[in-house]
């Protein structure tokens, strides 16, 4: 879980938009076309290992920065589509 205080720093690389927590459905949902072999990040490199949650950008929800590790993991090319999730 990422603190309260570090998420309210914390923005997309790309867009500087606030992130937000997400959902644990939709989390959820993820891991399993992650184990299905269904998901590539934006740099067209398939997600092979389970994420741990994740934070989505709160204006536009199109993209899902993974957490590993308790990590946040804020590279643009890392990012998860959510279009169709």
């Amino acid at each position: 879980m990422i603190d309260a205080a570090l998420l309210k720093i914390l923005a997309c690389p790309e867009s500087k938009e606030p992130l937000e927590m997400a959902s644990s459905d939709l989390i959820q949902k993820i891991n399993q076309q992650i184990q299905q072999g269904n998901i590539e990040n934006r740099g067209r490199q398939k997600v092979t290992q389970p994420i741990d949650g994740g934070l989505v950008r709160r204006r536009d929800r199109q993209y899902l920065y993974p957490i590993r590790n308790d990590i946040p993991v804020l590279l643009i090319e890392e990012a998860i589509p959510l279009k169709g999730i």
